[in-house]
């Protein structure tokens, strides 16, 4: 249950900055945490009083900075990844300072909020991916998806994008060279692949390893605690086994790692596919719209 509340504008602390929010972009994660599944969303999720607001994905003003704050003064333009205190879907939320960095001038702000943690995913889950090589994408139809598509592209690389039928025509739209309906095709079957990055992991180990190229490599990130499990432990095996190496991407976050993302996309580079624009009062229909699996791109709450 979403509801709008007036609380009072917070204040920064040691090491802090306060955000005044132009945009927050909706990940998978927001909706996963509203839901309390997988079970590990529940971890610092909404039940925690000083977390109630979610929305991770900012960009905005500063506003304010707290004691020790030293790259920011108020009035910079900036956008980060506030996984670790979230509260992007209000006026004003709280930072760290070492989460966010100065908005490229090219981009705006809905644009600069759909990177630090779609773009992160997608260029970790796409690193080492070679020309000729061919790399499935599974879930490529959403925001990590469709950076991910461009990139493993721009690496040379022959790339299938796995999602629901009302996608295949934007997941060609982005660069993939072919696209299967998870529906009504087994992409497990349709291999060998090089490189499989998996954004909704939820199938057996076997039916991973038998998708995979010798050589090849699978990497997870998101879905069911079953599914990462499994691959955590009888994938690493059954991958020394086969000469195969199936595990769970550890996404690494922070400027250092969605910078070179923005740079991109503020070179035109990389294009960024915003769905659709909600309001404020609108947060209940944006994660819907994400989570139950409709949105082609990023989808974006504007807050002022």
């Amino acid at each position: 249950m979403l509801r709008i509340e007036n609380v009072p504008r917070p204040s920064p602390g040691v090491g802090q900055v306060l955000v005044k929010v132009a945009a927050t972009s909706v990940n998978l994660s927001d909706w996963e945490t509203l839901r309390g599944s997988p079970m590990y969303s529940r971890i610092g999720g909404p039940r925690f009083p000083a977390r109630r607001i979610l929305g991770s994905d900012i960009a905005g003003w500063v506003d304010a900075v707290g004691p020790t704050v030293t790259r920011f003064r108020p009035g910079d333009a900036v956008y980060g990844d506030n996984l670790a205190l979230k509260g992007g879907f209000a006026e004003y939320a709280i930072a760290p300072e070492s989460a966010l960095a100065p908005k490229p001038p090219a981009l705006t702000f809905a644009e600069a909020s759909t990177i630090p943690q779609a773009g992160v995913i997608a260029r970790q889950g796409t690193d080492g991916a070679t020309a000729g090589q061919r790399v499935l994408i599974n879930g490529a139809g959403g925001g990590s998806g469709s950076f991910a598509i461009q990139l493993a592209k721009r690496l040379g690389a022959e790339v299938t994008g796995v999602d629901n039928a009302d996608k295949l025509d934007f997941m060609r739209s982005v660069g993939a060279d072919k696209v299967i309906d998870y529906r009504s095709e087994d992409f497990t079957r349709s291999g060998p692949y090089d490189l499989i990055l998996d954004l909704v992991a939820h199938r057996s180990v076997f039916a991973y390893r038998r998708a995979l190229a010798p050589g090849g490599r699978y990497r997870c990130v998101g879905g069911s605690v079953r599914a990462l499990l499994r691959v955590l432990t009888i994938g690493s095996v059954i991958g020394r086994l086969t000469h195969r190496r199936l595990g769970v991407l550890a996404v690494k976050e922070g400027p250092t790692h969605f910078e070179p993302v923005a740079e991109l996309c503020a070179a035109g580079d990389l294009r960024i596919h915003i769905d659709r624009t909600f309001t404020l009062d609108q947060v209940p229909q944006a994660l819907a719209w994400v989570g139950e699996g409709h949105a082609l791109g990023k989808v974006i709450v504007s807050v002022n």
